[in-house]
């Protein structure tokens, strides 16, 4: 068991243990990403038998799918907080600009601060874009932000179509590239950087990006 794990506390009942075992499958991901997620390091973290796990997860596939979940559902309450925490701004326009570059600011500072869990949301693959965006938050979040440019007059519906594809692969490869990439060891002062400009430059893909529009964003 790693230094960093914690016991889970005992005593289960009425389902509890089912859900211990989840809070342990996430424990295990921070400390070493999916692959460390397996039924008898969660039955060992939560103080019960393999068999006792076995009842309720029947093998790796199923917990650290269990795992992913829980992450992907961390990595959206991030960004809604990250959302919720902005203070009023200008225009309709401005807000809805500010708000998915947030977004992207908090996708990359998940990523960094909890890599094992960000590693966990995308494990196993699995569709989204024939999904209902309500069934992955953080999809829809995404889903909505740009919806709203579209609402607010910004992006031109004939450009929404795919436009998550894009905005999502310029967020997520700059978190890779930080993670695991060339700017793995880059001083703060550049990852931020590379951040600001990534948003900026997406956003200019968007829509005409004015200066009066670019004053206030990323800061």
């Amino acid at each position: 068991m790693g230094a960093g794990l914690r016991m889970v506390k005992r005593g289960y009942h009425h389902g509890d243990l089912r859900n211990a075992l989840g809070e342990a499958a996430v424990q295990l991901a921070s400390e070493g990403g999916p692959d460390s997620v397996t039924v008898r390091a969660a039955a060992r973290l939560v103080g019960v038998t393999p068999t006792a796990a076995y009842r309720h997860y029947t093998g790796h596939e199923e917990l650290v799918a269990e795992a992913k979940d829980q992450c992907l559902a961390k990595l959206g309450a991030a960004i809604a907080e990250e959302l919720v925490a902005l203070p009023p701004t200008g225009s309709r326009v401005q807000a809805a600009l500010r708000n998915l570059a947030a977004a992207g600011r908090a996708y990359v500072k998940f990523a960094l601060a909890e890599p094992g869990q960000f590693r966990t949301c995308f494990f196993q693959g699995g569709a989204v874009l024939d999904k209902d965006p309500g069934e992955n938050a953080v999809f829809g979040m995404l889903v909505g932000l740009l919806d709203e440019l579209v609402a607010a007059g910004f992006l031109k519906p004939d450009r929404r179509p795919m436009a998550e594809v894009a905005a999502w692969s310029a967020v997520h490869g700059l978190a890779l590239l930080m993670l695991d990439g060339p700017l793995r060891d880059v001083s703060d002062e550049i990852k931020q950087e590379a951040i600001r400009r990534t948003m900026l430059i997406s956003l200019s893909g968007l829509g005409d990006l004015t200066p009066e529009l670019r004053a206030g964003l990323c800061n």
